[in-house]
């Protein structure tokens, strides 16, 4: 597994879970932002990825010795 699949994976999870709290803490209604303000620092953490190519999660999964490339596992930037 190469760390873009890893970063879609935990970004995707986070949405989920930030969601779910939301939900949960907020009540059934989605419009108190306490846990979408999570969401919002995920999507603007991607958002700001993929006009600098600079992600933080990137760098913090190459240290642990994920194996860095593209999704598909040809990308050799």
């Amino acid at each position: 597994m190469t760390t873009e699949r890893v970063i879609r994976i935990i970004a995707g999870f986070f949405i989920i879970l930030s969601v779910i709290f939301s939900s949960v803490y907020n009540g059934t209604v989605l419009n108190g932002p306490t846990w979408l303000w999570f969401t919002l620092f995920v999507g603007a953490n991607l958002f700001q990825s993929g006009f600098t190519r600079w992600c933080l999660m990137e760098k913090i999964l190459i240290k642990l010795g994920v194996k860095h490339g593209g999704a598909c596992g040809t990308c050799a930037s």
